[in-house]
């Protein structure tokens, strides 16, 4: 038997399609027939992704073709999906502090990298440059940004703005600074689960009157983890820095570091990578270089893993003396180290600048399934 075309688009006229309305032929869904004696083929294409729309669809046609057309037509059906694109789910709005025109997460993979090191000497830098810096603590468990900025016996003062009492960051430096260290006694631990933790930190950021600010930098704890979303969920961060050492043990940790940012359901854009006691000068010797973690590790990572290398910062004994006095080593004037660190925030300053000129405005988070929490494969 030779079939007709306008037989076969007449009997697909009677299938409606899958979760609509409309038939297969009024909605467009059909988009060619092509018939050859008792042979006939039909191409179609849903917007219903799910296999058993496209399963249900080729039963629908296969019947009503036998049935209404020739009961041993040979039938070769083409079902092609065009779902369209879904809205992120996980993605809101965020309410950003009014006031604050960049937020950087500094983060780690591992601890005893540096990270608050590097994030205290980055913000009076900063500061020092003309900007407007402050420094958020989120290392809940671990809080050492007071001992670093030399304020370990200050508290925050209120202040009322219109009408409603804040807390005002302590300064010094030309930095403002809160940290939960403010809050606890020196021998006191932090034992919370991630709520309270959570809880403490929204606080900080928006029960604080930060005032004007270019930056700010947020101290995250080491890891991938709960303090991490909580972060993400509150604010709209601009971006991420990930501080590593050169060794293997370290670079692992820190590729994770950087895959957690680029999580679809997190997307936070990385502006690179800091190589953190990239080696070793002794004070007698100024020359020498020794390099005791590995060569250049963090570097070869920003380069394999397709993100910007930001600097790297020597192993230098006073860095550690400045941190423990409470006087960044940064603000150590005509010395390399201070030359390092003016590099590494210039690298920072640049790579925000040309984040906010070709990517929109990130969004604080919002994790409605688990998939915040798996390992994505980040092509």
């Amino acid at each position: 038997m030779k079939l007709n075309k306008q037989d076969i688009l007449k009997a697909l006229e009677t299938i409606t399609v899958v979760g609509e309305g409309q038939n297969m032929v009024e909605s467009g869904a059909v988009t060619n027939v092509v018939t050859f004696g008792d042979e006939v083929i039909v191409d179609i294409t849903i917007k219903n992704p799910s296999l058993q729309a496209k399963k249900r669809t080729e039963v629908d046609i296969l019947k009503t073709i036998h049935e209404q057309v020739y009961e041993k037509a040979k039938i070769t059906i083409n079902v092609k999906v065009d779902a369209p694109a879904k809205p992120k789910a996980n993605v809101i709005k965020g309410n950003p502090i009014p006031g604050i025109q960049n937020i950087v997460a500094v983060a780690s993979g591992k601890g005893g990298v540096g990270k608050s090191t590097v994030t205290s000497n980055l913000a009076v830098t900063l500061a020092k440059m003309g900007f407007k810096v402050g420094v958020l603590d989120a290392d809940i468990y671990g809080p050492s940004i007071p001992i670093m900025f030399d304020v370990e016996a200050e508290k925050p003062l209120a202040v009322n703005i219109n009408g409603k009492s804040k807390m005002k960051p302590v300064e010094n430096y030309g930095v403002k600074v809160l940290s939960i260290g403010f809050f606890t006694q020196p021998n006191q631990a932090v034992v919370w689960r991630g709520p309270m933790a959570a809880k403490a930190l929204n606080q900080m950021i928006f029960d604080a009157h930060w005032g004007e600010l270019d930056f700010m930098l947020i101290d995250l704890p080491p890891g991938t983890g709960d303090i991490h979303l909580s972060i993400m969920q509150s604010l709209p961060i601009t971006g991420a820095v990930v501080v590593s050492t050169p060794q293997n043990v370290a670079l692992a940790d820190a590729r994770k570091g950087v895959a957690m940012f680029q999580q679809e359901s997190i997307d936070v854009p990385v502006l690179g990578i800091i190589e953190n006691m990239a080696y070793f000068t002794p004070e007698e010797l100024p020359n020498n270089k020794y390099y005791i973690f590995g060569k250049e590790g963090a570097k070869n990572l920003a380069e394999d893993i397709n993100v910007p290398f930001l600097g790297e910062i020597p192993l230098v004994q006073s860095i550690r003396e400045a941190g423990d006095v409470g006087r960044p080593a940064a603000l150590q004037t005509a010395t390399p180290l201070e030359q390092a660190f003016e590099k590494l925030a210039q690298n920072v300053v640049q790579e925000v600048v040309n984040r906010n000129e070709n990517l929109p405005p990130t969004e604080a988070i919002k994790i409605t399934t688990m998939a915040g929490c798996s390992a994505v494969k980040k092509k």
